[in-house]
């Protein structure tokens, strides 16, 4: 299991746009995509066979998984995930600071 997935609501720690909050577009191996967040600027070449223009374009880089953390709603803030394991057996991801369940 995972301690952060698609969907949830990150902020940066580290690097050129720390501070910055989003929700996570893709999760790969150690390296997340935040939507807003790490927008690169690409020359892209025109490719009339695949009906892509040229021109430069913006689009969210990846970044490292060390690099955000989850934000707590209770306290607006980022905060570290753990797990637990609920009286069914069923493991949950929990925020370290309130011990509650990550919605």
């Amino acid at each position: 299991m995972r301690k952060i997935k698609k969907g949830d609501d990150v902020i940066v720690i580290a690097g050129r746009d720390k501070g910055k909050r989003g929700k996570v577009q893709s999760v790969a191996e150690d390296r997340v995509v935040v939507d807003g967040v790490n927008v690169i600027k690409k020359h892209q070449r025109p490719v009339p066979s695949k009906n892509i223009e040229g021109g430069i374009i913006e689009k969210p880089a990846s970044l490292h998984l060390s690099n955000v953390a989850i934000v707590n709603p209770a306290t607006n803030a980022a905060d570290k995930v753990g797990f637990r394991l609920l009286e069914d057996g069923v493991k949950v991801r929990i925020y370290k600071s309130t011990k509650e369940v990550v919605a």
